[in-house]
């Protein structure tokens, strides 16, 4: 039996796509991601329901399949798994009755049972990585207990489950062992970690753990939340050169009527001290955010505030998101006031504001060297990353050597030029 599993979403989906794939291998099944081979017997599709655009895309990647199997084609199974099968099960089935299955974020174990006669073990039971060899996901938790109004992530996975300290630890020893350079710890909210189970925040223990004791060359934190988050991580990251000098934290806006009725916990006055205290205490960081406008409120004052927020904070990378009104969530019975026209033209100034400031931090960077990781090779050249940059989201170092690089080691790269999103570099020389 051959299984190809096409994974939407987020990198916290990735996981889990990487642990089904698991479980079938071991049984037997011969699994692929996201291929484009005509030749499976069955295509799971995990699914993506956070905002509409990604629900779009899942229902438009689930017709397509149905498509291809009524031609007569393989897949001859077509199963549906994930975020917007949780959110919308019931009246999935009604509308693509073609589809084999339909399973949610909790029913892991009947999804492998429907495809191999084999019981679901644990989250992170023999994964098989999708990733490129040399980095992989850490999943530290599950579920989330924030009560941001737009978000459905609460309603999906629900309430917040930190997995014990010990049990990552030895997964992430295990994947430096087979070969990852990096290691990138996600979750829903990555700073609430050991709260339910510790009773307090262990973002910072489990760090220094990590660092000490997996010997991984890079460790990146991915998923912060900005409220109430715990000083001690950033002090082990400090300590620790194999903790990549990164946060992404999600900020969404800055003025405080908006982030109240966002129920961020925080105001502006909060998010410019926390800020400011990641760059005192860590002056070499990149901080990654994203924003949200169009959200019910923001009128012109407060876009404005934003604009201008952005202009000021001088952040590394950023992303900006139109809102968009999510059933059963707090702030949908606010509705949508706010023309997507509108939502589009803030976007598009927002990004132009950035790309000026990504340009001017990428051109100091000129004449530098920085130890840079080789994810792939294209033509002649080689992309890599620094340690400010993630995969999939962020900026990327074209680099050019006379000699063959080896594609997942580290090399120390000379910055020759800079774009907005990206640098040139050669490799230094030895």
């Amino acid at each position: 039996m051959k299984v190809n599993i096409v994974t939407l979403g987020c990198s916290k989906n990735v996981v889990d796509s990487e642990n089904v794939a698991g479980h079938l291998s071991r049984n037997g099944i011969e699994v692929r991601f996201d291929s484009n081979r005509t030749d499976w017997d069955i295509c799971i599709v995990n699914t993506c329901g956070f905002i509409g655009d990604a629900k779009i895309e899942s229902i438009n990647t689930l017709l397509e399949l149905v498509q291809v199997k009524q031609r007569g084609r393989k897949p001859r199974k077509i199963i549906a798994v994930g975020c917007l099968i949780e959110r919308y099960k019931k009246e999935l089935k009604a509308e693509i009755p073609e589809i084999d299955a339909f399973y949610g974020v909790h029913e892991w174990k009947q999804l492998i049972q429907s495809v191999v006669d084999s019981q679901w073990q644990s989250l992170a039971s023999e994964r098989l990585q999708s990733t490129p060899r040399h980095y992989a996901y850490l999943k530290i938790s599950e579920g989330c207990n924030r009560s941001c109004s737009y978000c459905a992530i609460p309603l999906i996975r629900g309430k917040h489950v930190s997995r014990p300290i010990d049990d990552l630890v030895a997964e992430a020893k295990d994947m430096v062992v087979q070969g990852v350079q990096e290691i990138i710890v996600i979750a829903q909210d990555t700073t609430y970690y050991g709260m339910d189970l510790y009773g307090r925040r262990c973002l910072g223990e489990l760090l220094e753990r990590l660092a000490t004791e997996t010997r991984a060359p890079w460790i990146r934190l991915h998923y912060t939340y900005p409220t109430s988050f715990p000083t001690d991580a950033i002090e082990v990251m400090q300590r620790h050169p194999n903790i990549c000098n990164y946060i992404d934290i999600p900020l969404q806006h800055i003025n405080s009527n908006i982030l109240k009725s966002m129920q961020r916990g925080i105001d502006r006055e909060g998010t410019l001290a926390l800020l400011q205290q990641f760059r005192q205490l860590m002056p070499d960081v990149a901080i990654r955010t994203t924003l949200i406008v169009g959200y019910p409120g923001e009128g012109e004052d407060e876009y404005q505030e934003l604009k201008q927020f952005v202009a000021e904070a001088q952040f590394d990378r950023m992303g900006v998101f139109a809102y968009s009104p999510e059933e059963g969530t707090p702030s949908y019975h606010l509705g949508d006031p706010i023309d997507e026209e509108i939502k589009q033209q803030r976007i598009d100034e927002l990004m132009a504001i950035q790309e000026k400031i990504s340009l001017a931090k990428n051109e100091a960077k000129i004449g530098r060297t920085f130890k840079t990781l080789i994810d792939r090779r294209e033509g002649e050249f080689y992309i890599g990353r620094t340690e400010y940059d993630s995969p999939e989201v962020d900026d990327e170092v074209v680099v050019s050597s006379d000699k063959p690089l080896h594609v997942g080691r580290f090399y120390n790269v000379t910055i020759t030029d800079a774009m907005e999103n990206d640098l040139m570099g050669c490799v230094e020389e030895s």
